[in-house]
């Protein structure tokens, strides 16, 4: 077994267990239910090292998510369960992508450079956070945002996680944001940049990469990583200093 898979693993099995402390456990896997969001990227489970499950096993894990109207669902790296993958197959489950996994020395990531008048920082206000929220809610299709969405954020930062605001300073709009997870072992996860539509193309992206990853060793993170969703993606985090180790499996009941 890869030492990075099982750190990884290690990693997302704590941040499941964070979200408002309602992870479950039943057989080899571990399940983060959110509470207030049925979305299916806060709601997965992830098995443990090596996990073997049965048929009965999978049965009771799909039943912890729909006794819970969530999709039954596994985030989760194959190299570390490499038998996991065709047990949920047997059982109807579906792949829906494969993300490679890339990660970076924090030393390695450059300065943020921002073409504009819009300057990166490190998030800390409520105000800043709400900023934060609204940017990534656009960038990801989901306008609206709630009180519920202010207080993930700041339970990010509350557990020793970082929330980046790429803000436009002329007009006080928040245009972009990330996160860092709180870290587990010194392992964390970059993740929700976004950046609204008006404000593509001018280097943002590439800024927040940078910035949340040079913040790293500051909240006692060695070792960031992050997923990228397509090509675009993935040369943008490269350019702050990342590159691909592993891959994960996003797979579904649907």
């Amino acid at each position: 077994m890869f030492a990075f898979e099982s750190q990884a693993h290690a990693y997302l099995r704590a941040a499941a267990t964070g979200r408002g402390g309602r992870a479950v456990r039943t057989g080899p896997f571990t399940v983060g239910i959110d509470p207030h969001d049925a979305g299916l990227f806060f709601n997965y489970a992830i098995p443990d090292d090596g996990a073997e499950p049965t048929d009965d096993q999978v049965r009771r894990l799909v039943e912890t998510f729909t006794s819970r109207s969530r999709t039954p669902r596994l985030e989760y790296l194959p190299a570390a369960a490499p038998l996991v993958e065709d047990a949920l197959v047997a059982s109807g489950f579906t792949a829906e992508r494969r993300l490679p996994i890339l990660t970076c020395d924090p030393a390695d990531a450059p300065a943020p450079r921002v073409a504009g008048p819009v300057e990166v920082l490190l998030a800390e206000t409520d105000a800043q956070l709400r900023k934060v929220a609204e940017a990534q809610g656009e960038a990801y299709q989901q306008p609206v945002t709630g009180e519920h969405d202010v207080a993930r954020l700041r339970s990010v930062l509350d557990r020793g996680g970082l929330v980046a605001l790429a803000l436009d300073t002329a007009s006080g709009q928040g245009v972009g944001g990330g996160q860092m997870g709180p870290p587990h072992q010194g392992v964390s996860e970059l993740a929700a940049i976004g950046v609204r539509v008006a404000y593509r193309r001018r280097g943002i992206a590439s800024a927040l990469h940078a910035a949340l990853t040079r913040a790293c060793p500051s909240v006692g993170i060695t070792t960031p990583f992050l997923m990228p969703e397509d090509d675009d993606t993935e040369r943008i985090s490269q350019r702050a200093g990342y590159r691909r180790v592993s891959e994960i499996l996003h797979i579904s009941l649907r």
